[in-house]
């Protein structure tokens, strides 16, 4: 049997009393890697899974829509919203769902839909769309208070103009004539020049007897 100089001999020595001593620590942190990247791994699979099942229920939920079946595309939602309530799909089918049953007559079944996604969209944008949304039915019943603060929680600077469009239609709607021109004069200058529903808050400024040529002019200094 071969036998060890005394340097491989130390060497030896110093790895056993090194494994004595952290031996069981790297153990235990190679273990905790390993599970944590076969859990990242599950994790992501899982991910995927879910996403394309919610891509196919999605499908469903616009068939439905197309068909104008109110029933059956709120029950698609429905049952997206148990299954799978953080996929970005069930906040989009969450979002059809209101349109459809709003354009149906069931007003109360959109109202749901919305405060669903107001409170559980994601990201930001799809949150702020549906609380735009939610105001706009509020103010179809004429439920003011609940339709100001939808829009209060609207953050995207990109609804500016949108949150003040319809903010000139509350005060409007409770015949605040000079706040609703406030509010309008807000709405046509956020809104870039392209959009075709800056036409409609123009509409609205003249209607209260404001000369938008002046906005125009302004705008364009």
């Amino acid at each position: 049997m071969a036998t060890l100089d005394l340097q491989e001999q130390e060497q030896l020595d110093n790895l056993k009393a090194f494994w004595q001593r952290w031996g069981n620590l790297i153990t235990t942190l190679l273990t905790l890697a390993l599970l944590a990247f076969a859990g990242w791994n599950g994790w992501t699979w899982w991910q995927r899974e879910q996403g394309l099942k919610a891509s196919l229920l999605y499908d469903e939920v616009e068939r439905a829509a197309e068909a104008k079946d109110i029933d059956k595309t709120l029950r698609m939602w429905q049952q997206m919203k148990e299954q799978m309530p953080r996929a970005t799909f069930t906040t989009h089918a969450a979002l059809l769902s209101a349109q459809v049953a709003f354009d149906g007559g069931k007003a109360d079944a959109a109202l749901s839909a919305l405060e669903w996604a107001a409170e559980q969209a994601k990201p930001q944008a799809l949150q702020d769309l549906a609380l735009l949304r939610l105001a706009a039915v509020h103010l179809e019943a004429q439920r003011y208070a609940p339709a100001e603060a939808a829009l209060a929680k609207i953050r995207s600077a990109a609804y500016a103009g949108l949150v003040a469009d319809k903010r000139g239609d509350l005060a409007q709607l409770q015949e605040q004539a000079d706040k609703a021109r406030e509010h309008y004069q807000v709405a046509y200058l956020a809104l870039p020049e392209e959009q075709p529903y800056r036409q409609f808050v123009e509409a609205k400024l003249v209607a209260l007897g404001v000369d938008v040529s002046g906005l125009k002019a302004k705008e364009g200094k």
